[in-house]
Protein backbone atom coordinates (compact mmCIF):
# COMPACT_ATOMS: atom_id res chain seq x y z
CA UNK A 1 0.00 0.00 0.00
CA UNK A 2 2.93 2.49 0.39
CA UNK A 3 3.62 2.10 -3.08
CA UNK A 4 0.25 3.56 -3.99
CA UNK A 5 0.34 6.01 -1.58
CA UNK A 6 3.86 7.32 -3.28
CA UNK A 7 2.64 6.93 -6.45
CA UNK A 8 0.06 9.15 -5.39
CA UNK A 9 2.22 11.75 -3.70
CA UNK A 10 4.41 11.82 -6.72
CA UNK A 11 1.50 12.32 -9.20
CA UNK A 12 -0.22 15.10 -6.88
CA UNK A 13 3.34 17.33 -6.74
CA UNK A 14 3.72 16.69 -10.83
CA UNK A 15 0.32 18.33 -10.89
CA UNK A 16 0.49 20.84 -8.93
CA UNK A 17 3.85 22.38 -8.78
CA UNK A 18 4.08 24.03 -12.37
CA UNK A 19 3.45 27.74 -11.74
CA UNK A 20 0.02 28.53 -12.77
CA UNK A 21 -2.66 31.18 -11.21
CA UNK A 22 -2.45 29.14 -8.07
CA UNK A 23 1.34 29.85 -7.65
CA UNK A 24 1.70 32.58 -8.53
CA UNK A 25 -0.72 33.83 -6.18
CA UNK A 26 0.78 32.01 -3.37
CA UNK A 27 4.41 32.80 -4.37
CA UNK A 28 3.10 37.02 -4.25
CA UNK A 29 1.43 36.32 -0.99
CA UNK A 30 4.12 34.98 0.30
CA UNK A 31 6.73 37.43 -1.01
CA UNK A 32 4.77 40.60 -0.14
CA UNK A 33 2.29 39.50 2.70
CA UNK A 34 3.26 38.47 6.78
CA UNK A 35 3.33 35.01 7.07
CA UNK A 36 0.20 35.13 8.93
CA UNK A 37 -1.49 35.82 5.42
CA UNK A 38 0.56 33.81 3.31
CA UNK A 39 -0.30 30.39 5.39
CA UNK A 40 -3.47 31.46 5.17
CA UNK A 41 -3.82 31.80 1.41
CA UNK A 42 -1.95 28.41 1.47
CA UNK A 43 -4.47 26.60 3.08
CA UNK A 44 -7.31 27.69 1.20
CA UNK A 45 -5.80 27.01 -1.98
CA UNK A 46 -5.02 23.53 -0.85
CA UNK A 47 -8.42 22.80 0.17
CA UNK A 48 -9.77 23.44 -3.12
CA UNK A 49 -7.36 21.85 -4.88
CA UNK A 50 -7.69 18.50 -2.76
CA UNK A 51 -11.66 19.12 -3.37
CA UNK A 52 -11.32 19.23 -6.91
CA UNK A 53 -9.09 16.14 -7.05
CA UNK A 54 -11.38 13.93 -4.83
CA UNK A 55 -14.35 15.29 -7.06
CA UNK A 56 -12.15 14.02 -10.05
CA UNK A 57 -11.05 11.10 -8.79
CA UNK A 58 -14.14 9.58 -7.43
CA UNK A 59 -16.54 11.35 -9.56
CA UNK A 60 -15.30 10.48 -13.50
CA UNK A 61 -12.89 7.60 -11.67
CA UNK A 62 -16.25 5.90 -10.93
CA UNK A 63 -17.66 6.40 -13.81
CA UNK A 64 -14.96 5.05 -15.83
CA UNK A 65 -15.06 1.91 -13.46
CA UNK A 66 -18.65 1.38 -14.28
CA UNK A 67 -18.53 1.35 -17.31
CA UNK A 68 -15.74 0.11 -19.89
CA UNK A 69 -16.43 1.97 -22.97
CA UNK A 70 -16.15 5.43 -21.26
CA UNK A 71 -12.75 3.87 -19.24
CA UNK A 72 -11.09 3.09 -22.64
CA UNK A 73 -12.16 6.52 -24.09
CA UNK A 74 -10.75 8.59 -20.98
CA UNK A 75 -7.35 6.13 -20.75
CA UNK A 76 -6.63 6.55 -24.12
CA UNK A 77 -7.69 10.67 -24.43
CA UNK A 78 -5.60 11.06 -20.96
CA UNK A 79 -2.92 9.20 -21.86
CA UNK A 80 -2.64 11.44 -25.22
CA UNK A 81 -3.81 15.17 -23.19
CA UNK A 82 -1.57 14.36 -20.16
CA UNK A 83 1.62 13.74 -22.19
CA UNK A 84 0.96 16.65 -24.08
CA UNK A 85 0.60 18.96 -20.87
CA UNK A 86 4.15 17.44 -19.73
CA UNK A 87 5.73 18.12 -23.03
CA UNK A 88 3.98 22.12 -22.61
CA UNK A 89 5.51 22.41 -18.99
CA UNK A 90 9.09 21.43 -20.41
CA UNK A 91 9.02 23.64 -23.21
CA UNK A 92 6.86 26.62 -21.67
CA UNK A 93 8.40 29.89 -20.19
CA UNK A 94 7.76 30.81 -17.03
CA UNK A 95 5.90 34.48 -16.89
CA UNK A 96 6.64 35.72 -13.04
CA UNK A 97 5.02 39.53 -14.56
CA UNK A 98 1.56 37.99 -13.70
CA UNK A 99 0.03 40.98 -11.62
CA UNK A 100 -1.61 39.27 -8.81
CA UNK A 101 -3.46 41.37 -6.30
CA UNK A 102 -2.73 40.29 -2.27
CA UNK A 103 -4.34 42.92 -0.44
CA UNK A 104 -7.39 40.95 -0.13
CA UNK A 105 -9.57 40.37 3.09
CA UNK A 106 -9.74 36.37 4.00
CA UNK A 107 -13.58 36.50 2.63
CA UNK A 108 -12.44 37.77 -0.85
CA UNK A 109 -9.42 35.17 -0.89
CA UNK A 110 -11.49 32.34 -0.13
CA UNK A 111 -13.46 33.31 -3.05
CA UNK A 112 -9.88 34.19 -5.32
CA UNK A 113 -8.85 30.58 -4.48
CA UNK A 114 -12.12 28.96 -5.26
CA UNK A 115 -12.58 30.57 -8.84
CA UNK A 116 -9.08 29.29 -9.67
CA UNK A 117 -9.55 26.03 -9.03
CA UNK A 118 -13.19 25.21 -9.02
CA UNK A 119 -14.05 27.89 -11.82
CA UNK A 120 -11.58 26.98 -14.30
CA UNK A 121 -12.09 24.43 -17.06
CA UNK A 122 -8.92 23.80 -17.70
CA UNK A 123 -8.11 22.79 -14.38
CA UNK A 124 -11.27 20.52 -14.07
CA UNK A 125 -10.27 18.83 -17.29
CA UNK A 126 -6.61 18.26 -16.26
CA UNK A 127 -7.99 16.51 -13.32
CA UNK A 128 -10.74 14.46 -14.81
CA UNK A 129 -8.05 13.43 -17.32
CA UNK A 130 -5.38 12.53 -14.91
CA UNK A 131 -7.12 11.38 -12.05
CA UNK A 132 -9.89 10.00 -13.22
CA UNK A 133 -8.25 7.70 -15.22
CA UNK A 134 -6.07 6.78 -12.92
CA UNK A 135 -9.02 5.78 -10.45
CA UNK A 136 -9.91 3.26 -13.61
CA UNK A 137 -6.44 1.85 -13.78
CA UNK A 138 -5.99 0.94 -10.01
CA UNK A 139 -7.04 -1.92 -7.99
CA UNK A 140 -9.95 -1.24 -6.13
CA UNK A 141 -8.48 -1.60 -2.76
CA UNK A 142 -5.65 1.42 -3.96
CA UNK A 143 -7.94 3.57 -4.54
CA UNK A 144 -8.29 5.61 -1.09
CA UNK A 145 -4.18 5.23 -0.05
CA UNK A 146 -3.76 6.70 -3.75
CA UNK A 147 -5.43 9.58 -3.41
CA UNK A 148 -4.43 10.29 0.18
CA UNK A 149 -1.10 10.61 -1.22
CA UNK A 150 -2.66 12.77 -3.42
CA UNK A 151 -4.06 14.94 -0.96
CA UNK A 152 -1.09 15.13 1.01
CA UNK A 153 0.91 16.37 -1.59
CA UNK A 154 -0.89 19.17 -2.39
CA UNK A 155 -0.88 20.23 0.98
CA UNK A 156 2.81 19.58 1.40
CA UNK A 157 3.21 21.95 -2.16
CA UNK A 158 1.42 24.95 -0.89
CA UNK A 159 2.57 24.62 2.74
CA UNK A 160 6.58 24.39 1.47
CA UNK A 161 6.02 26.90 -1.36
CA UNK A 162 4.98 29.14 1.33
CA UNK A 163 7.71 28.36 3.83
CA UNK A 164 10.60 28.36 1.22
CA UNK A 165 9.69 31.81 -0.77
CA UNK A 166 9.15 33.28 2.73
CA UNK A 167 12.72 32.18 3.52
CA UNK A 168 14.00 32.59 0.20
CA UNK A 169 12.43 35.92 -1.31
CA UNK A 170 15.44 36.96 -3.46
CA UNK A 171 16.44 33.78 -4.79
CA UNK A 172 13.24 32.64 -6.08
CA UNK A 173 13.30 33.41 -9.80
CA UNK A 174 12.65 32.45 -13.20
CA UNK A 175 15.37 29.68 -13.06
CA UNK A 176 14.33 27.90 -10.42
CA UNK A 177 10.63 28.08 -11.34
CA UNK A 178 11.94 26.76 -14.81
CA UNK A 179 13.30 23.69 -13.19
CA UNK A 180 10.48 23.13 -11.52
CA UNK A 181 7.98 23.21 -14.48
CA UNK A 182 10.70 20.72 -16.06
CA UNK A 183 11.09 18.21 -13.98
CA UNK A 184 7.15 18.06 -13.11
CA UNK A 185 6.88 17.80 -16.88
CA UNK A 186 9.02 15.25 -16.65
CA UNK A 187 7.09 13.17 -13.97
CA UNK A 188 3.74 14.21 -15.55
CA UNK A 189 5.27 12.62 -19.29
CA UNK A 190 5.80 9.42 -17.44
CA UNK A 191 1.95 8.88 -15.60
CA UNK A 192 0.95 9.84 -19.27
CA UNK A 193 2.87 7.20 -21.01
CA UNK A 194 1.53 4.83 -18.29
CA UNK A 195 -1.90 5.54 -18.58
CA UNK A 196 -1.44 4.73 -22.52
CA UNK A 197 0.01 1.31 -21.19
CA UNK A 198 -3.01 0.60 -18.99
CA UNK A 199 -5.35 1.61 -22.10
CA UNK A 200 -3.57 -0.81 -24.30
CA UNK A 201 -3.68 -3.75 -21.38
CA UNK A 202 -7.47 -3.77 -21.75
CA UNK A 203 -7.24 -4.02 -25.48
Amino acid sequence: MIKYFMEGFALGLAYVAPIGMQNIYVINTAISRGKIKAYQVAFITSFFDITLALASFFGMGALMVKYELLRMIVLLLGSVMVTYIGVGLIRSKPNMENKVDVNKTLYQVIIACFMVTWINPQAIIDGTLLLGGFRASLPESASVIFIIGVAVASLSWFIGLTTVVSIFRKSFNYKVIRWINIVCGSVIIYYGLKLGYSFVKII
